[in-house]
């Protein structure tokens, strides 16, 4: 009965197999080997702690260099031997209990695999596991792991999320609290001139912008204004700055600037010397969907987080029960 239950969880959590992964992995340094962790009769070792956390270690280089690098490094190697020493629990934790995934489903795992992932040709299937060092037992030890791992997960936390009920005050009060999760992103297109205010002859460039501004209200295009005044970088562009998000401008430029009704001209801004005549000709988004329209959505995620809080309990209780020590 046990064997059957595990069976039926598996068959809807299998994961794909990635040989462009495989490849990636296979391609690392070699590196001297020795003992990371020790879990109960189990032992993990660096090359393992290595080959998980090789992806990551990929995107650091690639992101940070020195002892950042070096720190952030350490961090991935923590994490992957963390994950590991949990993989072990689960696994341990499985055959414990005298579950057993029938070998027949392992074949039709590896069948999966040869028909998704190499259009049905087992030779092209064998051949690659051979240029990434693995053999088709290798490889179904992996595949088996994996399976149990995300069986046990799903065995011990679907049977408490079943008894769990997220109450309608508290999907309310995570939308009063979350309301910026709902809302679009706030948006204006803007146009600017800018003249800067030069210290020898100061008030004659406030004189220049309050005849810009002057000539704006008359009618003058705002456009060609920014191409014969204005000294920002889009003067060209007649001051075009395009779609701006909030948190790209100046605070004090950006308080008016989204303030500004659509097709309206600011006053003359003053700014770090520098004169500013803003004109907001669109707005879009700011816009935060209705309760009923989020309802749904903000129970999924709190079932989610719930599911992470039972599965988290679950682990800190295996870790307790173990022996567990990390080089």
């Amino acid at each position: 009965m046990k064997a059957r239950l595990i069976f039926i969880i598996i068959a809807v959590t299998i994961l794909p197999f990635s040989p462009l992964c495989r490849a990636a992995l296979a391609a690392e340094p070699e590196v001297i080997n020795g003992i990371a962790a020790v879990v109960n009769d189990d032992v993990i070792t660096f090359s393992q702690v290595r080959v998980l956390s090789a992806p990551k270690e990929r995107l650091l280089r690639s992101q940070y260099q020195g002892e950042e690098l070096v720190a952030k490094i350490k961090e991935a190697r923590a994490a992957a031997l963390k994950d590991l020493i949990d993989r072990q629990l689960i696994i341990q934790a499985f055959k414990k209990e005298s579950y057993q995934i029938p070998d027949f489903f392992l074949d039709q795992r590896v069948r999966q695999i040869i028909d998704e992932s190499f259009g049905g040709d087992r030779n092209t299937f064998i051949k690659t596991l051979q240029a990434q060092n693995y053999t088709l037992g290798e490889f179904k030890k992996l595949e088996t792991e994996k399976m149990v791992v995300q069986a046990m997960r799903q065995k011990n936390v679907s049977e408490k999320l079943k008894k769990i009920v997220i109450s309608p005050n508290k999907i309310q009060d995570y939308y009063q609290k979350h309301r910026d999760e709902f809302t679009s992103k706030e948006q204006i297109k803007l146009r600017l001139i800018m003249i800067p205010a030069r210290t020898a002859d100061q008030n004659s460039q406030k004189a220049m912008a309050e005849e810009i501004l002057s000539k704006l209200v008359k009618g003058a295009e705002f456009e060609r204004m920014a191409q014969i005044y204005s000294e920002d970088s889009t003067r060209d562009l007649g001051g075009d700055w395009g779609w701006v998000d909030r948190g790209t401008l100046a605070p004090p430029l950006e308080k008016i600037a989204f303030n500004l009704p659509a097709g309206k001209i600011s006053n003359i801004i003053e700014l770090s010397g520098n004169y500013y005549i803003l004109k907001v000709e669109d707005k879009r988004g700011g816009v935060t969907r209705s309760f009923t329209e989020v309802r749904d959505e903000i129970e999924k995620k709190l079932l989610q987080q719930e599911a992470q809080a039972v599965q988290e309990r679950w682990l800190a209780d295996l870790r307790q029960k173990a022996f567990i020590k990390t080089f």
